[in-house]
């Protein structure tokens, strides 16, 4: 640990105030001297405590309306100066300028302030100069000088000092040096992307601050984490500790509910990022018992999601279901007593929580981005091609089918009847296999497909998947068009009594 090196001076400049009255009554006890500035001399005089201002040791008042305090060479000379430097120490003393042991700094809220829709002079004016510069100060000094820049670390650092008296060691001292170059580099990150809206600098700039280790990736023996603020999204109320998978399967689950929030009750039954059951009724005790007949075998470990509170009777259902996740944006009580009677299952309330814009992943020896797919078919935005129109009911049907198969891995088909789904062919590398395992799956579970509607993610290159689904029963098609051989397709549908709409819109999941 290194010897101990005790505390005789602190500078405290924070915006927010909550939890300082316990750390400077202890800086007090200590006969810890303590500078501040502004708002946090006033807190701490109010405390009746004795602090010397800034501006004492500056000669120096605060200008330009508070945008420059700290921003001085008695203050950051205090910071820097080298210890063991007697060039160093002798400046100190020439110039009059005190050593500072501590340094305390909370950053103005610019991430707050941008999410609140403040005006533009409003974030500006919450870009930090002064805190930002006393925290890569003190952290880059970490050999002398102890920084706490944040107060998630208030608590620590309390306990720190009681513990020792107000002496910290050299790897203490390094690792709230870490943390603040976290805190440092975050901040300008979140600075740059509020620059970058429009991604004019090619430049990709992530920063989590909140992280978890992870019981193992997708594998036992992959290492995996999360970066994100889970809690912020979700109230766990019950089960284990969510995995790797489980996380990839809720990702994909709350995706897919998105499209589904306005609708009526809608359930939904995902395994490995696909919905394996999925259906919309009047109630969302129907709409769970439906979608379970979707594919009752895969159904079993799998994540459920509903866009509607989970009542009493839809959790006697889902309670013989062996499942990892139920997530909804709500439970009654007793549901949550019935659920909570299987000790692994994870339960969780979705909190209304704006979803990244930007889709990331790594590719080869870099990093794939884009926008995310935002567009959700709808009927006004359709164009008839055929014919024969589609129904009301099928109409109803397409836009369901199209708003699942937008997320169901390519290649894709959907095939749906009565806002329900019958089966989906997944990840195939061939259209028309994709098709082929839809309808057998659909078979195999006694659904009839007469009258059912198919959905494709892309345009039929050819007039085989529409020639298999008629054969099958299918008897209306929503797809994206756009291929040179479209009249084919179009053409056997009106020599068939099909009706086609397009989308214009492909909708590819790799």
């Amino acid at each position: 640990m290194g010897t101990a090196k005790k505390a005789k001076s602190a500078l405290i400049s924070v915006f927010h105030k909550d939890g300082l009255e316990p750390i400077v009554k202890k800086f007090h006890e200590l006969g810890i001297t303590m500078y501040s500035t502004g708002g946090t001399e006033s807190f701490i005089r109010s405390l009746g405590l004795e602090v010397i201002p800034v501006e004492e040791v500056t000669s120096y008042p605060s200008i330009l309306g508070g945008r420059v305090k700290t921003l001085h060479p008695k203050v950051f000379g205090g910071i820097l100066n080298r210890q063991d430097n007697e060039g160093d120490v002798a400046q100190l003393e020439e110039f009059d300028i005190p050593q500072l042991d501590i340094v305390i700094v909370d950053l103005y809220p610019f991430e707050k302030t941008v999410a609140s829709g403040a005006s533009e002079q409003e974030i500006i004016e919450k870009i930090d100069i002064g805190g930002i510069s006393l925290i890569r100060a003190a952290a880059k000094n970490y050999k002398d000088v102890l920084c706490v820049s944040s107060m998630e670390d208030y608590e620590e650092f309390l306990n720190l000092i009681s513990e020792s008296n107000g002496a910290t060691t050299l790897a203490q001292r390094k690792t709230f040096a870490a943390k603040a170059f976290n805190v440092s580099s975050h901040y300008d990150t979140a600075i740059f992307n509020y620059f970058n809206r429009d991604h004019g600098v090619a430049a990709l700039k992530i920063s989590e601050t909140k992280g978890k280790v992870l019981r193992y990736g997708e594998n036992p023996h992959q290492k995996g984490f999360f970066f994100g603020d889970f809690e912020s999204m979700f109230a766990k109320l019950h089960g284990k500790e969510l995995s790797y998978n489980n996380l990839l399967d809720v990702d994909a689950a709350v995706n897919l509910m998105a499209e589904f929030r306005h609708d009526d009750p809608t359930f939904a039954i995902l395994k490995h990022n696909n919905a394996c059951g999925l259906a919309t009724r009047d109630t969302i005790y129907q709409a769970y018992v439906d979608a379970l007949a979707g594919d009752p075998v895969s159904a079993f470990g799998g994540i459920l999601i509903s866009n509607t509170e989970i009542d009493a009777n839809t959790a006697e259902e889902i309670h013989k279901l062996f499942c990892e996740v139920v997530i909804a944006p709500g439970f009654s009580e007793e549901a949550l007593t019935i659920l909570k009677g299987k000790k692994n299952r994870i339960l969780l309330v979705q909190k209304e929580v704006a979803l990244p814009e930007t889709l990331v992943r790594t590719c080869l020896n870099g990093v794939l981005v884009q926008d995310k797919d935002h567009i959700t078919d709808a009927a006004e935005g359709l164009t008839y091609v055929t014919e024969k129109k589609p129904s009301k009911r099928e109409l109803e049907d397409l836009i369901f089918a199209s708003k699942l198969c937008k997320h169901t891995k390519s290649n894709t088909i959907v095939l749906a009847k009565n806002r329900q789904l019958c089966a989906s062919g997944t990840g195939q590398t061939s259209r028309v296999d994709a098709l082929n395992q839809a309808v057998h799956k659909a078979k195999s579970f006694k659904f009839d497909l007469d009258g059912a509607v198919m959905a494709s993610d892309a345009f039929f290159p050819f007039p085989d998947c529409v020639e298999i689904a008629h054969k099958s029963g299918i008897r209306s098609v929503i797809q994206p068009g756009g291929s040179i051989k479209d009249q084919l397709s179009i053409d056997y549908c009106d020599e068939n009594q099909i009706a086609m709409v397009m989308t214009g819109t492909r909708h590819f999941k790799h």
